[in-house]
């Protein structure tokens, strides 16, 4: 696929991100260009992405995970984990415009977690490391990315209840998880209230964009040690799914 040349990119996609805030260092697009042309060569062996036009690239995998870059300038960002990074997506964008912040992306499949590794040091991104496992096993009690993070990001990893006992755990108290969800994320709210409840954590902004809707939940006191549970477990029985989830904190 052609079209992630400095010259190609759309003029959309540079608006979008002046109504962000966001003004790009020198290497900045170079550097977001060679991302994106790496995940489509790369996407001819593995599934990486279902999007084939160039300019929809730009809007909904690079502005969409850019959409996070007020968040992280606004309160305390230094460190990030990317939970269930696939391909990139939303911390390589980040990385790239923040290098003021440490990354960590989280990928439990090695051929993305190679892929992603490859990016890493093709585009010599210092602030960026590549961790290959689970997220029930990286944030199980006594792990050491366990309550390490400022901010948790994840794009299109699972339903709001799922996501929330993959990625809280992760944060320090009072910090931040910031997920990317679709049109559907205050339905997914008003079905994670247990979840919620257990993981201590509240939903603290709901903010609709151009690409897809932010939502920003507040980590408020120490995840119970048994959460995350055992890898796979939390899909297959999210928190709230009935009305045993609240004794499962005693």
């Amino acid at each position: 696929m052609s079209g992630f040349e400095r010259g190609d990119i759309p003029k959309s996609f540079i608006e979008g991100a002046e109504a962000m805030g966001l003004a790009f260092d020198d290497g900045d697009l170079e550097k977001l260009c060679g991302y994106l042309s790496m995940l489509y060569e790369a996407n001819r062996q593995m599934n990486l992405t279902a999007i084939r036009e160039p300019v929809e690239a730009w809007t909904r995998h690079v502005l969409d995970s850019l959409s996070l870059f007020p968040t992280l300038a606004s309160i305390e960002s230094s460190n990030v984990i990317d939970v269930g990074s696939g391909g990139g997506l939303p911390g390589i964008p980040l990385a790239i415009v923040r290098p003021e912040s440490r990354f960590v992306l989280l990928e439990a499949t090695g051929k993305k977690a190679a892929f992603l590794q490859s990016v890493v040091d093709r585009l010599s991104l210092a602030n960026v490391r590549v961790v290959s496992q689970r997220a029930e096993e990286a944030a199980a009690h006594g792990s050491a990315h366990r309550g390490a993070f400022d901010v948790v990001i994840a794009r299109a990893v699972g339903p709001l209840p799922v996501l929330l006992e993959l990625t809280v755990p992760f944060a320090r108290v009072d910090g931040i998880v910031a997920a990317i969800k679709g049109a559907r994320a205050q339905q997914e709210i008003e079905a994670s209230a247990a979840a919620l409840s257990v993981l201590r954590s509240e939903v603290i902004d709901l903010h609709r964009g151009e690409t897809g809707t932010l939502v920003l939940i507040r980590k408020c006191g120490s995840t119970p040690r048994i959460y995350p549970r055992r890898p796979g477990e939390p899909k297959r029985s999210p928190l709230g799914e009935d009305d045993a989830a609240g004794d499962r904190v005693r």
